[in-house]
């Protein structure tokens, strides 16, 4: 049975794929770990405090569990990153070189995810391909853009199966947002369960690629499960499954909450962010190297996010100082 250890599993991405990891491999077989010891408690199982800028530690927890795979999700996102840049650079960067250096050691692959955001605006913004330019202008996008190159490094020089995929917008019921440009999705339903109405930091029209955790968390097993002979490309594959802008996110709420309203106060260092970002990225490659489908399109995420953000509105209306519930 596999091992695995997840690096920053706190995290959006990290809290939903280490339970479908346990699931997959059993939970004795995956070990969390995070900067933030509070993610002990909601993950449950075998969990360890670590910080991937310590790479004495880091490798130290390597050569303890021996896992086959490492997941390396810690990382400071595209708005926190341009508020603290170099914290990005030493994090996002250096963390990466210190989880490739024990992946080599100890011959761990590693699932790295770069992003939409290593891609600039001077490229077509439309249907972009697995090659292209990458020229992005922000600490985030650089840091990406680098990692990938690094990866691929380390695959070259020294054999170390590295492998990962460009995230588009990610959505999420289950982890809060965690400092993203594309977290605005996020926002909206939260803010439909409170005061029903959301204020978007971007423009109406903004569009941008999105994809639903669930199909996120299974393209990442998938990728890493996949014939290593089929991966001409290995990292870094373009993934996608929906573009929406936040007007038709709007529309598409208030099929299921008819009173929900969205408003615009356009924060300009979100929407810079956002507006040097593909609309839509082509991701034939990783559809024909290794099968990826995504499942859910726009209607079906928001049926399941309104779904889910109910349930949970009903389970603590039963708990003393409830939260406001989701409007039926």
């Amino acid at each position: 049975m596999k091992r695995t250890l997840v690096i920053g599993a706190g995290g959006q991405v990290g809290t939903e794929l280490v339970v479908a990891l346990r699931a997959l491999y059993g939970q004795e077989n995956v070990l969390a770990t995070d900067l933030s010891t509070d993610a002990a408690a909601t993950l449950g199982g075998p969990f360890a405090p670590l910080d991937c800028t310590d790479g004495e530690a880091l490798l130290a927890a390597v050569r303890r569990f021996r896992p086959h795979t490492v997941f390396h999700l810690a990382a400071l996102l595209s708005v926190t990153g341009e508020q603290r840049p170099r914290l990005a650079y030493r994090v996002n960067l250096g963390g990466l070189v210190n989880v490739l250096e024990a992946a080599r050691s100890e011959r761990s692959a590693v699932f790295f995810p770069s992003s939409i955001a290593s891609f600039g605006p001077s490229i077509p913004l439309d249907r972009v391909p697995q090659e292209a330019a990458q020229r992005p202008v922000t600490m985030y996008g650089i840091t990406k853009a680098a990692g990938e190159m690094i990866c691929d490094f380390y695959h070259l020089r020294f054999g170390v199966d590295t492998r990962g995929v460009r995230f588009p917008g990610l959505i999420s019921h289950v982890a809060e947002p965690g400092g993203g440009t594309t977290d605005y999705a996020v926002d909206a339903f939260r803010e439909a369960g409170g005061r029903g109405a959301y204020t978007c930091p971007l423009r109406p029209d903004t569009q941008l690629d999105m994809m639903y955790m669930p199909d996120a968390v299974r393209a990442v097993i998938e990728l890493m499960e996949a014939d290593p002979r089929r991966l001409a490309h290995r990292n870094a594959y373009n993934i996608t499954a929906m573009q929406f802008t936040p007007r038709m996110l709007a529309a598409e709420m208030r099929r299921h909450l008819p009173h929900f309203r969205m408003d615009y106060r356009v924060d300009p260092l979100r929407q810079g962010i956002a507006d040097s970002w593909p609309r839509r990225i082509d991701d034939s490659v990783a559809r024909e190297e290794w099968g990826w489908k995504p499942e859910y399109d726009l209607a079906a995420m928001t049926a399941e996010m309104v779904a889910n953000l109910r349930r949970r509105a009903s389970a603590s209306s039963d708990a003393p100082n409830p939260h406001p519930t989701v409007p039926r």
